[in-house]
């Protein structure tokens, strides 16, 4: 089979996760598809290095995560970080600032997780993908992603009881 064909066949059959990876990652659905389109552009140029030691699907989301890095770097060197806060009109400035706090406590909570612990987290609450697709993405079993899930539960309660 062809390179062409065969990337074409891996596109039909993973673009949705990977797409759904790096929205879990990035939560902009315009850079999750800029970035799953990269993804296999990249693939395709280097299909011939997949040596088939794992999954199709996780070589793909490897690629993914390297670019999620590399686009994580070149914003920093920019130094475009941006923070929005959609605040709906009929909340109070009060509600609205509360809200915004307890949410920055628990992404602060999420990031003192070590990995692969964070990324699952992400991939869960952000991505909504099920146990076992995140079991499959990170190389790992449907019960595994489970345990550590409630796991990382149970650390991010204990780092945000320890702030208050």
């Amino acid at each position: 089979m062809s390179a062409l064909k065969e990337i074409e066949k891996a596109y039909t059959q993973h673009a949705r996760d990977v797409y759904r990876y790096l929205l879990s990652l990035s939560h902009d659905e315009d850079l999750a598809e800029e970035l799953t389109q990269e993804t296999f552009f990249r693939a395709m140029r280097t299909m011939d290095r997949y040596d088939g030691s794992c999954k199709l699907s996780v070589w793909l989301c490897q690629i993914a995560k390297h670019l999620w890095y590399q686009w994580l770097d070149r914003r920093a060197r920019w130094n475009q970080v941006e923070l929005t806060e959609e605040v709906p009109c009929q909340e109070s400035p009060e509600r609205s600032t509360l809200l915004y706090m307890e949410k920055t406590a628990l992404y602060q909570a999420i990031h003192t997780l070590p990995e692969p612990m964070r990324e699952l987290v992400h991939m869960r609450l952000t991505g909504e993908f099920t146990f076992a697709e995140i079991g499959m993405i990170l190389g790992k079993s449907e019960n595994w992603a489970r345990t550590t899930f409630y796991r990382a539960k149970q650390k991010i309660m204990e780092e945000m009881e320890g702030q208050r």
